[in-house]
C-alpha cells in the first residue's frame, strides 16, 4: 500500500505550511496518561451523542477515560495530517472514503482485525456495504463502521403547491439527458422570474429569476455528491466502475458527460442559479430557507437543518429516477479508524469496539443527528426523526431498494480533487465543453498509474 516518497513529500509540505511543526518525527508524549483515549471527530451536532456514549463506556471501562475533540471539517483534516507528522496524532478518530487511500499509503492506520477487541468485527452487523469499503487492498480492516447517509430531494411544500404540484408529482419524476424528462418540466414550472412568470411560461425572463427552480451547491468537484451524483448513477455510471479500490476514473465516459451538459445546462436556461450564487454561507439549504430556490438535492445529515426553518415547511422526496429506469443515490460511510502510533492502542480498540456496537449506535440514534451504521442504530435514528416530524423515508428507502451507489475510493484523492475542481466550474461558470474533461481524467489516470 504504501507509496514510495509519499511521506516525504508530505512532510516538506507540511514544513512549509504549517510553521508549528518543528520537524518530521515521529515521537509521541510520553507524559500521556495510559488512562485516556483520545478521540477526533468534525461534527459539532454529533458531540453530545458521543459524549454520551463516553459516559456509558468509561463506566463499562473503569480504568479508561476518553477525551474528545471537535473541529470544522477542514480545520480536521489539516490538523490531524499534521498530526501524523509530527507525532501527536489522536488514538482515534473519525475517519472518511474518500481520505481513508490517502492514510492507507501513508501507513498511519493500525489494522483493526489484528487487535484483540476489534477483530470480532463482521460484515453482516452493518447495513450492507458499510464495512466492506473499510478493507483495504491488503485484506485489512481500517475503519469500524459508524453512520451513513443518502441524498434526497428537499422541497418548499408551499411553492410546489402554487406551481400546482404535489408531493406525489415530486417523488414520480424521472429525467434524461436528452430533454430532462419531467423532473426537468417540474424544475421549470418552480422557477419564478422577477415577474412572477414561471420557467415554463412565454416570457420568462432566464436573466432576471427570483425563485430557482433547484438550488446549486456549486460544480461538484470530483464527486457531484449533492450536485450531478444521483444524475449520473441513475444513468448508469460510476467514477471507477463501482469497485471497492479503483485504479482508473471514467470522466472521459460519453455518459457522464453527457449528464454534466444537461446538468448545468439548466444554469444556462435559468432554472439552476449561476455559479456565483453558491458559497459557503449560501449553500443549498440557505438558498431553500431564504425562498430564493424550490427545490434543493441534499444530504440526510442536513435534515435536522432544514426541517428546522422557522418560516419555511420543507418535505422529502427520493431522487429521480434515470434513463436505466432506477433511482441512485450515493451512500457514503463513515468509519472510526486506530492510528498506528496510538499512544493507548488497546484502550483505543476497545473504544472502538464499542462505537461500532449496537449499544452505542442505539444511543446515537436517539439524537436523531445522523443514521447509524447498525441495523438498530438506523432504526433508533428513524424514530427519533418521526418525533420530530421528519420522514426520512426518502433516505432509507433507496438503502432497501438497493439503489444507492459508493463514494470513490482511490488514491489521490486530494490531487483528483484538485484537477477536477477547476475543470468541473470552469464548466459550470463559462459553458466550457465537456469533452475537456477527457484531458483531466487522462491527466487523473495517469497519476494514478504511477
Amino acid at each position: 500500500m504504501k507509496r514510495p516518497g509519499i511521506r516525504s513529500r508530505l512532510c516538506g509540505l507540511l514544513a512549509l505550511t504549517l510553521t508549528a511543526l518543528a520537524g518530521c518525527g515521529t515521537g509521541g508524549d510520553s507524559a500521556a496518561s495510559a488512562r485516556t483515549v483520545t478521540y477526533w471527530l468534525w461534527d459539532a451536532n454529533q458531540m453530545p451523542a458521543y459524549a454520551a456514549c463516553a459516559k456509558d463506556f468509561e463506566k463499562a471501562n473503569p480504568g479508561l477515560d476518553v477525551q474528545i475533540s471537535q473541529m470544522g471539517w477542514d480545520d480536521y483534516w489539516t490538523k490531524l495530517t499534521a498530526s501524523f507528522i509530527a507525532g501527536t496524532q489522536p488514538d482515534v478518530f473519525t475517519n472518511h472514503v474518500q481520505k481513508f487511500p490517502q492514510f492507507a499509503d501513508l501507513e498511519v492506520l493500525a489494522p483493526l482485525d489484528e487487535l484483540a477487541a476489534t477483530k470480532g468485527i463482521r460484515d453482516d452487523a452493518y447495513q450492507p456495504g458499510l464495512a466492506g469499503i473499510w478493507k483495504g487492498p491488503d485484506g485489512h480492516r481500517y475503519g469500524a463502521p459508524k453512520d451513513w447517509d443518502t441524498v434526497a430531494l428537499f422541497f418548499n411544500q408551499k411553492m410546489v403547491r402554487e406551481a400546482g404540484l404535489t408531493a406525489k408529482d415530486l417523488d414520480g419524476l424521472s429525467w434524461n439527458p436528452k430533454d430532462g424528462g419531467s423532473f426537468e418540466k417540474a424544475i421549470a414550472r418552480l422557477t419564478v422570474d422577477a415577474k412572477g412568470r414561471r420557467g415554463d411560461e412565454k416570457g420568462f425572463d432566464k436573466n432576471n429569476v427570483k425563485v430557482y427552480g433547484l438550488a446549486t451547491n456549486g460544480a461538484g468537484d470530483a464527486d457531484g455528491q449533492t450536485t450531478w451524483s444521483p444524475f449520473t448513477g441513475s444513468a448508469g455510471w460510476h467514477y471507477t466502475g463501482n469497485k471497492p479500490w479503483g485504479s482508473r476514473y471514467h470522466y472521459d465516459s460519453g455518459t457522464f458527460q453527457s449528464v454534466i451538459e444537461w446538468y448545468f445546462g439548466l444554469a444556462e436556461k435559468g432554472y439552476l442559479p449561476p455559479f456565483t450564487v453558491y458559497s459557503e454561507s449560501n449553500g443549498p439549504e440557505t438558498q431553500l430557507g431564504s425562498g430564493k430556490a424550490a427545490t434543493a438535492l441534499h444530504g440526510s445529515w442536513m435534515a435536522q437543518t432544514i426541517y428546522g426553518f422557522k418560516d419555511v415547511q420543507v418535505g422529502t422526496v427520493r431522487t429521480p429516477e434515470g434513463p436505466t429506469g432506477k433511482r441512485a443515490t450515493m451512500m457514503n460511510g463513515l468509519a472510526d479508524s486506530i492510528t498506528k502510533n496510538a499512544r493507548n492502542k488497546a484502550g483505543a480498540a476497545k473504544w472502538v469496539a464499542y462505537l461500532a456496537s449496537a449499544e452505542c449506535q442505539r444511543t446515537v440514534g436517539r439524537y436523531g443527528i445522523v443514521f447509524p451504521a447498525t441495523p438498530s442504530g438506523t432504526e433508533a435514528a428513524v424514530a427519533a426523526y418521526e418525533k420530530d416530524g421528519i420522514d426520512t423515508s426518502a433516505f432509507t428507502r433507496p438503502v432497501a431498494d438497493k439503489t444507492t451507489f459508493s463514494f470513490p475510493i482511490t488514491s489521490y484523492a486530494a490531487d483528483v480533487y484538485a484537477l477536477m475542481r477547476p475543470a468541473m466550474q470552469d464548466i459550470y461558470t463559462n459553458g466550457a465543453p465537456v469533452s475537456g474533461l477527457d484531458e483531466t481524467n487522462s491527466q487523473i489516470n495517469f497519476l494514478l498509474s504511477q
